[in-house]
């Protein structure tokens, strides 16, 4: 993992990195949180104007209370994985890419925890409507249903290995 180690507490600026790491040959903005607003279908993300407050918000109580996810308890890296994902998500601090940006994040994570690489193709194929309802209801602070999400995307993954 080089840099974000079994050891590493994660925060914005490494998110933004990661961003920046990931898209930076295809946008000029990659790793700058976004300047418009956006939403999906219905659904509308943070205000853009919020987004640096909030992601201040989200490393100095997320990032700070599950990173490193060094937890042994199966049941807390669920709830660590599933949160730390909901609210990076719902936060929205990009224009492109942010949830691909929150799975990598709950990648590195899982690795702290000494979990395998975290298999997200069940999101992608019959379980899309399942993680969208799970962000959504990340909005009321409910984060079952991503945990439950989480706790297959694991067993999965480690049946893999």
């Amino acid at each position: 993992m080089g840099k974000f180690d079994e050891k590493h507490r994660f925060i914005a600026a490494d998110i933004r990195e990661i961003h920046r790491h990931w898209l930076g040959g295809i946008y000029e903005w990659a790793g700058e949180y976004r300047q418009v607003n956006v939403s999906k279908g219905k659904f509308s993300f943070a205000p853009a104007v919020r987004v640096p407050a909030l992601m201040a918000e989200f490393e100095t109580g997320i990032l700070t209370r599950y990173t490193p996810c060094n937890f042994k308890n199966r049941a807390a890296i669920v709830q660590a994985l599933a949160e730390t994902h909901v609210e990076l998500v719902l936060i929205h601090p990009f224009r492109e890419g942010n949830g691909r940006a929150a799975r990598v994040l709950s990648i590195l994570m899982a690795l702290q925890a000494g979990l395998p690489l975290l298999d997200f193709s069940s999101i992608a194929e019959e379980k899309m409507q399942d993680y969208f309802a799970a962000v959504q209801a990340g909005l009321d602070k409910n984060y079952a249903l991503m945990e439950r999400l989480f706790a297959e995307i694991i067993e999965r993954s480690l049946a893999a290995t």
